[in-house]
């Protein structure tokens, strides 16, 4: 579940980022730490199929809602970064200008 969840956001991201060629979102960033993040999640679901077998595909009901929850707190936690980002960055100068604007 949380493979499935990093790879949709991970999908939307690369979409938005394709169709919006200019860098003034920062868009790269959030495409590599979900596509990062996925590729992880891949790793692990591949070395616990090959320590486990196929008892990884029949899932309880409480190892699905956890993996639902951290992939929900991975996407938060990504999230939080890329805005973290924008906010020191500032490519659109708004920040700044509204910090000077309350100085003066």
């Amino acid at each position: 579940m949380t493979l499935a969840i990093t790879v949709l956001v991970a999908v939307a991201f690369t979409l938005v980022w394709y169709l919006r060629r200019d860098d003034d979102l920062c868009l790269g960033l959030p495409c590599l730490m979900f596509w990062g993040a996925s590729l992880m999640w891949l790793v692990d679901a591949v070395a616990e199929y090959l320590q486990e077998g196929v008892a990884i595909f029949q899932p309880s009901g409480e190892q699905l809602s956890n993996d639902a929850f951290l992939g929900v707190c991975v996407v938060a936690l990504g999230l939080v970064i890329w805005v973290v980002t924008l906010l020191v960055k500032d490519p659109r100068g708004r920040v700044r200008a509204a910090v000077t604007h309350q100085q003066q």
